[in-house]
């Protein structure tokens, strides 16, 4: 596994980094591509809570985790994320097992202190169906906030592409523009 390393408001020593990379490397056994990367960034906000934010990309799906440990507590903070990447592949080691090395899943459930119960299908609870409406970026954020949402789907009005705004949890706005296929 490759890895990249990036801080935000912090300047890490190398032990900080080499225990992130001994924690992540337990991961690999997930893994059957040789090209999988781990993009790790670790940052430090107002009151001393650090956070760790680790991206695992590789030839399956993208896996993410987002952790916060106060008074700088680095080393919590990427316990805490890799333990929840693991719970997240094993939650889902059915589906995964396609795209993850399917001997790399252990066949008892894992002896720790929380329990792990595999989802058997995805509930959907509801659909709604609605026309994508032709407007701009800042269009689809007022109607977003007006109908109290977290994410507003749309089409483009200048290139057609349909296209997602969203609310970040850390302030602002997000968007994601969809490419069509060829």
């Amino acid at each position: 596994m490759k890895y990249t390393y990036t801080c935000k408001k912090v300047t890490l020593n190398d032990s900080i980094k080499d225990y992130a990379e001994k924690k992540i490397s337990k991961l690999d056994r997930y893994f059957r591509e040789e090209d999988t990367s781990a993009s790790v960034t670790f940052s430090v906000e107002k009151d001393h809570l650090c956070t760790v934010e680790i991206t695992i990309r590789g030839a399956g799906p993208l896996l993410r985790a987002q952790t916060e440990a106060p008074d700088g507590d680095m080393r919590g903070a990427i316990d805490a994320a890799v333990g929840y990447i693991e719970r997240q592949i094993l939650k889902n080691k059915t589906r995964l097992s396609k795209r993850l090395r399917s001997e790399g899943f252990p066949a008892s459930a894992p002896a720790d202190d929380f329990e792990i119960a595999e989802e058997k299908e995805f509930n959907i609870v509801r659909t709604k169906r609605f026309s994508v409406k032709p407007m701009s970026a800042e269009e689809a954020i007022l109607q977003m906030n007006l109908l109290g949402h977290s994410f507003f789907v749309y089409r483009d009005s200048e290139n057609e592409s349909l296209c997602i705004v969203y609310q970040r949890k850390n302030g602002g706005y997000g968007l994601i523009v969809t490419d069509e296929e060829k």
